[in-house]
């Protein structure tokens, strides 16, 4: 069997025993850090890539259970769950207790149809939400074969050894190993809302609550401060997560709000509708019709009129967008985010890696008595060199620059790696971007290392801003590396003068004004004891070595998307932790801001009483804020009218994501947490592509406003025609199987076709629409209004012209239902747009469209020739006469929506 030799346990490790019951019941929070090891066949250096794969098939993908899939039974059945539907069968019911079997036949299969396509579309988008949320991947970092990986979570098993950092989400159940001032947020598992300290080194013993375990991190939580090193002790259904997520899995997610208000809309339009129809079911019955037909075609009217299928259309078009979006880099968790992101008249950006590359590059050293020296050569590459003054003739500059490289090798926890692939790094950006430093001045980082051991850290914080390293000499002695904020390092820091400490401040000032991130460097001897110790306290005294200067390129197109934004009417607003000269540098790159007036600082909005409010019109750019005041920030915001939408990635930024209308993460540098509490997710973390989001959302919402004008527009049409028939005491128009068939082919094809349309030109320059616009706007309105009415009354006229030129009545009624499906057919392409004559819309802007409506009237025209079909319709083949005389008057309802547009622009 495969042996693997643990150093650190001196004992050989049979791995192929390992398997699930080996782990069961076992608590390894109780037992020692070796003892765990020792139960789950692992050492400090983790399992090897053949053991980890055989624990992936014996343990399974580290993948909480999903949602229990509603069968496609179910989902069918589910499309008969709504009152027009027991309606219509009462209808098919009636139509079999008087004999007209060819009449239930048709609404069976009417209805088939329907189940069936409801059913397919509600299974496809449910099937593109969970393709969706696979492409979001989390990632860990795990020792294999004792070196340092990047692996998706899904692919972490027991055994494996994982390390953590502040704004990871836990991805499994961990044995903690190692810790440093880590502190969790457990609320998800034990409703406790105070933060937990974590201590490796905890004894617990016998049945401990998931609250009191202070060696173990739970799948689920997240690290709010600090960083561990642990072992893998469960994954999925196996976590203590896992077995609320197997209760969770059978629950169903509540309707979408915006799904919601649309079923509410189209209820209440059905109420008008239905009032309507029970009118002409009553003048009906006062004219002698029997009570069978009379019910029959109220029923099948009432399914024709009413826009029942505009929830199912709706979700279709959000749906395409979705996919769209995805297209563009933009994830959609929550599909009411397709549209809300469209409305959004206010975006609160975080800064680096958003609105720049997030490849910091020190591009500038400054030594204390000598002049500025510039680093050449972009991003991560170490690729460059330095240039220093002409003065600097003995090369003491040089000198100086090359002893502050070496402190921020030493003082660093990243990796970077130059391979066939490229680049590989892993950590910090700013430690990368030292790592790049020192081999541009030639040093090798490992052999430094190795020659000056580490013996202790204390690693960089939010909260301490700073970040040190001890180190073994090689004369024997300690000293310390510390790299951080220069209003923290320099006091550490020993001076001849206390000017020099304000000269040195006075420097770093004058670097960040100029758009850099800066940072200082220092270096100091200290005893073994506080080497070993780590000791803060030995922060004092230091040499300090200089500035480096840090600027993160912006994004290619960034300007050009937020001058987009400016006559997208939607405001911009950078948040950032960055000092406030730098911000303000960035900010003018970015066309943002202008002057300091247009800065305000997080300790500002903290000092002052009246809060940001007072101040929010002039500010444009916000920095050194805390997670909490971007909170603040956001709902101050809101309460101003603003619909806003906030892009962040780190831990800090969830808050304000969690609060905003609608909340956007980074994929790639994006934290676990971010993530989370996110409607959309932007895959490149281009600033940009929000932009494009913005589009996609208007498009989204513009083709919501298309489906609903072609859906009740055509119902009222409907409607009209029936009143005006029976005030004049003719003869029925339209038999319910008529109506059932006109419904089908018009609403069943068409109105999937309009969801597709792409944008209109000039989209994003329009103003946001108000936050709580209805649907159902005035312009809509009146174009229902219109359209109804002319279907109605053409129709009408049409009928009574066909009586009155002593066309029989059958033939009358297949000329007319004709005449209908060609209405139909002429208003997709008046719906295609609200404003744009629809003779400047391109057809190749949706050929399907074409496709739709060619179907639409092929179908119907197969229908009069076809011998079982035309028999159950009552129809039959028409001459060319009346079939001529049809196209005209249809054709005249594109002429009255082209006037109505001209007069209202």
């Amino acid at each position: 069997m495969p042996i693997l030799q643990d150093p650190d346990l001196d004992r050989q490790v049979p791995h192929s025993l390992m398997s699930p019951d080996r782990l069961r019941g076992v608590e390894l929070y109780a037992q020692s850090i070796d003892d765990a090891l020792a139960r789950l066949d692992t050492g400090r250096d983790g399992l090897s890539d053949a053991e980890a794969e055989r624990r992936l098939h014996s343990f399974g993908a580290n993948r909480l259970p999903e949602r229990r899939r509603t069968p496609m039974l179910v989902v069918y059945l589910r499309q008969f769950k709504s009152p027009l539907i027991y309606l219509l069968l009462a209808a098919a019911a009636v139509s079999v207790g008087i004999g007209q079997l060819t009449d239930a036949s048709f609404i069976f299969a009417v209805l088939q149809i329907n189940a069936v396509i409801g059913a397919v579309q509600e299974w496809r988008a449910e099937s593109s939400a969970l393709a969706l949320d696979r492409l979001v991947q989390s990632v860990t970092v795990v020792h294999r074969d004792g070196q340092r990986q990047r692996l998706d979570s899904v692919e972490l098993v027991p055994g494996d050894i994982v390390e953590i950092e502040s704004g990871d989400r836990i991805p499994a159940d961990i044995r903690l190993m190692r810790e440093r001032e880590l502190v969790l947020d457990e609320s998800l598992l034990t409703g406790e809302s105070t933060p937990v300290v974590k201590d490796a080194y905890a004894h617990l013993s016998g049945r401990v609550g998931i609250a009191d375990r202070a060696n173990m991190l739970h799948a689920g939580t997240t690290a709010l401060r600090g960083r561990a090193m642990g072992v893998i002790v469960a994954t999925g259904s196996a976590t203590e997560i896992g077995a609320i997520a197997d209760a969770l899995a059978v629950a169903h997610p509540a309707p979408p709000p915006l799904i919601i208000r649309l079923k509410r809309l189209a209820r209440q339009i059905g109420i008008l509708m239905t009032g309507a129809i029970a009118l002409i079911a009553a003048a009906q019955l006062l004219q002698g019709a029997p009570l069978a037909q009379v019910f029959l075609v109220a029923v099948a009217l009432a399914v024709a009129a009413i826009p029942e299928g505009l929830p199912v259309a709706i979700t279709v078009a959000l749906s395409i967008a979705t996919a769209r979006m995805a297209a563009r880099r933009v994830i959609v968790r929550a599909l009411p985010a397709v549209e809300g992101l469209g409305a959004c008249t206010l975006i609160a950006s975080d800064k680096t890696g958003t609105l720049t590359c997030n490849e910091l590059t020190i591009k500038r050293i400054q030594i204390p008595g000598f002049g500025a020296i510039d680093v050449s050569g972009e991003g991560y590459a170490p690729e460059g060199g330095l240039r220093v003054a002409a003065g600097d003739q003995d090369g003491r500059a040089l000198e100086r620059a090359w002893e502050l490289a070496v402190t921020g090798a030493l003082c660093n926890e990243a990796s970077l790696e130059v391979t066939t692939d490229g680049v590989q790094h892993l950590g910090d950006t700013v430690d990368v971007a030292f790592l790049a430093l020192a081999g541009k001045v030639g040093l090798n980082r490992k052999a430094l290392t190795a020659e000056r051991p580490q013996t202790g850290i204390i690693p960089y914080e939010p909260d301490r801003r700073y970040a040190a390293s001890f180190r073994r000499e090689p004369d024997g002695g300690h000293a310390v590396h510390v790299k951080g904020a220069a209003e923290t390092v320099i006091p550490m820091c020993a001076f001849p003068k206390p000017s020099d400490a304000a000269a040195a401040l006075a420097q770093a000032e004058a670097l960040a004004t100029d758009g850099y991130r800066v940072l200082a460097v220092a270096r100091g001897a200290v005893t073994a004891e506080q080497a070993v110790a780590s000791s803060p306290k030995a922060l004092c005294d230091l040499n300090f070595l200089g500035f480096v200067g840090l600027i993160d390129p912006l994004r290619p197109g960034v300007v050009d998307a937020i001058q987009q934004c400016r006559r997208s009417g939607i405001a911009v607003r950078m948040v950032t932790g960055d000092h406030p000269a730098t911000a303000l540098a960035i900010g003018r790159l970015l066309g943002l801001a202008e002057t300091k007036e247009q800065v305000v600082t997080g300790a500002e909005l903290a000092d002052s009483d009246d809060a940001p409010a007072g101040r929010m019109a002039t500010i444009r750019v916000f920095a050194r804020v805390e997670p909490m005041q971007k909170y603040d920030i956001v709902r101050t915001l809101q309460a101003q009218g603003h619909f806003v939408a906030v892009t962040g990635d780190g831990a800090n930024d969830a808050p304000a994501l969690n609060a905003a209308h609608i909340g956007v993460a980074m994929g790639k540098g994006g934290t676990d947490i971010a993530r989370g509490a996110s409607d959309l997710i932007v895959a490149d973390d281009n600033f940009t592509s929000i932009v494009a989001g913005v589009e996609e959302g208007r498009i989204a919402y513009d083709n919501v406003r298309k489906v609903s004008l072609l859906l009740i527009g055509t119902g009222v049409g409907e409607i009209v025609l029936f009143l005006f028939a029976l005030l004049a005491a003719l003869p029925l128009p339209l038999f319910a199987v008529q109506l059932l068939w006109l419904n089908l082919v018009t609403n069943g094809i068409q109105h999937v076709a309009l969801a597709f349309e792409r944008g209109e030109p000039g989209i994003l320059d329009r103003q946001p629409r108000p936050p709580d616009q209805p649907l159902f706007d005035r312009r809509m309105v009146e174009q229902v209004a219109l359209s109804g009415t002319f279907i109605g009354a053409a129709a009408f006229a049409f009928y009574y012209w066909a009586l009155s030129a002593g066309m029989p009545e059958g033939e009358a009624r297949t000329a007319l239902l004709l005449l209908m499906v060609v209405f139909e057919n002429v208003h997709v392409f008046n719906c295609r747009s609200e404003r744009r004559s629809t003779f400047r819309i391109p057809v190749a802007a949706n050929p399907l469209v074409v496709i739709a409506v060619v179907a639409a009237l092929g179908l119907h025209v197969a229908a009069m020739y076809l011998p079982v079909i035309n028999d159950v319709l009552r129809i039959a083949p028409l001459d060319w006469h009346s079939i001529t005389a049809i196209a005209p008057i249809a054709l005249g309802l594109l002429l009255v929506m082209e006037i109505y547009k001209i007069v209202r622009r």
